[in-house]
């Protein structure tokens, strides 16, 4: 089993690293281009919220630590709804948190939208073993 990290921890987000530069990278249509901070809240470390960002410029789904200069858009979150939605892949939960105003959104909300859109009928092999993978690096 491989060891497991608190969701956005700087270990954690280094094991998700390797995992995205040694897995088989799956064939995904584009999502279109994206810029987005990430603003997550309630987070079990020290120092409270988590700065991240997402960007999807070259066709895969990058998360990593920090702030971009110019994103399309600032999401800010609590830490469950982002784990919910990042390790568990639960739309659901981040629709109902959007409904209940617990996701704030600045800038570009399209952009979102078009991310959370329904790419294709069957997932693909490599996105799965992608997803179990990141699943099996999060503490519960």
């Amino acid at each position: 089993m491989a060891e497991q990290h608190p969701f956005l921890s700087t270990e954690w987000m280094d094991a998700a690293k390797r995992i995205r530069d040694e897995m088989p990278h799956p064939e995904v249509p584009s999502v279109g281009a994206m810029k987005m901070n990430l603003v997550v809240t309630s987070s079990p470390f020290e120092g409270g919220d988590v700065k991240a960002h997402v960007d999807t410029s070259d066709g895969e789904i990058i998360v990593e630590h920090g702030h971009l200069d110019s994103p399309d858009l600032t999401v800010t979150v609590e830490y469950d709804v982002a784990k919910a939605l990042f390790v568990d892949l639960d739309v659901t939960a981040a629709m109902q948190a959007f409904m209940a105003g617990k996701v704030k959104v600045q800038g570009d909300i399209t952009k979102l939208m078009a991310l959370g859109a329904p790419q294709a009928a069957e997932p693909d092999e490599k996105a799965v073993a992608i997803a179990k993978a990141v699943r099996d690096i999060t503490a519960p």
